[in-house]
């Protein structure tokens, strides 16, 4: 790609931006608006102000931008739960690579790229016909000792993400964790979710009470046709009277076949998806094979749009398959934008249907409760996303020819090594399309706004209806990670992508605070397990980038580099294996030395006693009475909840 096309791409996205920022800044503080704008604020029952005609409510003011860089971690983790505070610690996290990467990157390996002389010398009176090829490694003459800067700026990026990894983010976030584990649940008022461990606090009688209607109303749905026709039910909640009773129930193995019976950690009651909740193992487990058939086709499937898209990145292949345009694409503008700004709209387009689909994915797939479908859809977006963006694009072959490459692992360094300068343009138009331009639409809430002004002009007020919207993690958070593994890959080949991408997390920090005060309420609680996702994509990114390295060092006849690159991924990985260790455990369940602490202080908390008291009573309701227990061979899977 040449510069002019990038130009005009990053040209088209700032305008869109621009736009949609100036819109969002005068719409919102319009009063028929705050439906889509502060859907979180209206049902709080905060005020938005006057709804009389106002001049200065026309005119876009950036004040909202100085509320979300003000906002505090503890406001929003009583605000939004400790999800939401990942999520933003994934921004910052990811803010200060990028920013050591601009300051390596920008200010020290672009000169020493762009004085190279290994491909041509640079025409500075025809700069923007050039093509970007000039600002990456390649222009680096091979054998030079100028690649020793790159090879230095591998050990300390991969130092440094360590360091934060382990220092900034996962210790604090572990230190936290316990924090919230051992507070003191017998005082007056206590954190209200994820079994009573964190969120807002309330008073702790209205917090049970309020636990106890969610608990009626779920059990009552599933158990008033059962009770009434006598039978016996597949799945139950089982109550333990003591949390620690709880936990060793979970991880005993409940009959001789391990299959028969399922102990699960049940989920809250908000939380519970019910569709899949009796269903059996034999079930679950065919689901789940076939929800991995569909991934693979999906996937496949996938390579069509990218083998456009690459096909519109190289104009002369494009005159090849259309010649009837070839008349058009010889404008320079129509050639710009179509090399340009059109191959990353069009991924974009297609990329937009993934997440939904991959969270119907998840849904099928046997999970019981909303957070863990997300947390697998999750999983499945970022990978594809690696896969289907990142390595089809880069190696631009059939999916068969990517899997070769990699049946033969001497040849993927060399392979990469090649591949990934060579798409560097391509990904700087991604990340302002994608990244820019999506942020600020996200921002804007086209979809909702449109939504709203229908409804509206059918039904008029629609006051009655609103519902505050959960944010759609599966959809975002792969993003940000995969823009984190762009970052890291293509920090020391083309590192002229830095600066874009430290736009992109500085929107995204600013655009996701605002929309997490003003949007977005928590629909459930996974205590920060959206963490160890992205502990293992930034472990995958460094090892990536130690693969890329050791190839272009062979590619460039620097052997002693790439022999002196060998140890990093050893060292990333032993590293790894300690966070594991150390870290991951408390991700996954709780210790008993604080389910014991908890336990002995509900013994001297009447509140507890009140709670038990009212379950038994809310039971006498016939809708309402208790699942057997059996090992019966019907009897599936029994899911354990914890007492709050």
């Amino acid at each position: 790609m040449l510069v002019s096309a990038l130009l005009t791409s990053v040209g088209i996205n700032f305008g869109l931006c621009v736009l949609f920022w100036t819109l969002y800044s005068s719409l919102r503080k319009q009063p028929a608006n705050y439906d889509v704008y502060a859907p979180r604020l209206l049902s709080d029952g905060q005020s938005q102000g006057s709804s009389t005609f106002r001049l200065e409510r026309l005119l876009p003011t950036p004040d909202w931008v100085r509320r979300a860089w003000q906002s505090s971690e503890e406001e929003l983790l009583s605000s939004s739960g400790l999800d939401a505070v990942v999520f933003m610690r994934i921004i910052t996290f990811s803010l200060r690579v990028i920013t050591l990467a601009v300051v390596i990157g920008v200010f020290i390996l672009l000169p020493v790229n762009f004085s190279g002389d290994q491909l041509h010398d640079v025409n500075f009176a025809n700069l923007t016909s050039s093509s970007l090829d000039i600002f990456t490694i390649s222009n680096v003459k091979d054998g030079s000792n100028r690649l020793w800067a790159h090879f230095c700026a591998v050990y300390l990026l991969t130092i440094f993400v360590c360091f934060l990894l382990y220092h900034n983010d996962t210790k604090k976030l572990y230190k936290r964790l316990i924090h919230l584990q051992r507070e003191p649940t017998a005082s007056k008022s206590q954190p209200s979710s994820f079994f009573g461990l964190f969120g807002a606090k309330d008073d702790l009688v209205d917090h049970y009470e309020k636990k106890l209607e969610d608990l009626e109303e779920n059990v009552r749905l599933v158990q008033s046709d059962v009770s009434m026709a006598g039978e016996e039910v597949r799945a139950a909640f089982v109550s333990f009277k003591s949390r620690y009773g709880a936990a060793a129930a979970l991880h005993i193995q409940q009959a001789d076949n391990p299959t028969q019976m399922v102990a699960e950690q049940a989920p809250e009651p908000h939380d519970v998806y019910w569709p899949l909740f009796p269903e059996s193992f034999m079930r679950r487990w065919i689901s789940q094979l076939i929800v991995i058939v569909a991934c693979i086709l999906l996937t496949a499937l996938f390579l069509i749009p990218v083998v456009v898209v690459q096909g519109l990145t190289n104009l002369s292949q494009l005159e090849i398959w259309l010649p009837f345009l070839k008349s058009i694409l010889n404008v320079a503008f129509v050639s710009q934008v179509v090399t340009g700004y059109l191959p990353s709209l069009i991924l974009q387009l297609f990329l937009m249907m993934i997440p939904p689909i991959m969270k119907f994915l998840s849904s099928v797939q046997g999970h019981i409760s909303i957070s863990e479908i997300i947390k697998s859809a999750c999983n499945k977006v970022l990978w594809f996303t690696i896969w289907n963006i990142y390595f089809a694009n880069v190696l631009s072959g059939s999916v068969f020819s990517q899997i070769f490459i990699f049946l033969e692992p001497k040849n993927v360094p060399a392979r990469l090594a090649v591949a990934v300068p060579a798409q560097a343009s391509f990904f700087i138009a991604y990340v302002v399309t994608s990244g820019w331009t999506s942020t600020t639409l996200e921002l804007f809430r086209l979809i909702p706004l449109i939504c709203s002004l229908i409804r509206k002009c059918f039904s008029g007020n629609t006051n009655n209806e609103l519902k505050d919207p959960a944010f759609p993690y599966h959809g975002v958070l792969p993003r940000v990670l995969f823009f984190g593994l762009l970052g890291i890959t293509y920090f020391f080949l083309a590192p002229l992508i830095l600066p874009f991408l430290l736009v992109y997390f500085c929107l995204a920090y600013t655009i996701y605070s605002n929309q997490f005060i003003n949007v977005y309420a928590p629909l459930y609680e996974t205590a920060g397990k959206f963490w160890p996702i992205v502990h293992n994509s930034m472990i995958f990114s460094l090892l990536l980038m130690h693969a890329i390295a050791v190839g272009i060092f062979t590619l460039k006849k620097l052997p002693l580099a790439s022999s002196l690159v060998f140890p990093l991924p050893v060292i990333t990985l032993i590293f790894n294996a300690y966070c594991r260790k150390r870290f991951l455990p408390i991700f996954v369940a709780y210790s008993a030395e604080t389910l014991i602490k908890k336990d002995r202080e509900d013994i001297n908390d009447a509140t507890t006693a009140e709670f038990f008291n009212k379950l038994v009573a809310a039971y006498q309701d016939p809708a309402l009475l208790p699942m057997q227990y059996s090992s019966d061979s019907n009897r599936e899977r029994t899911s354990l909840l914890s007492p709050v």
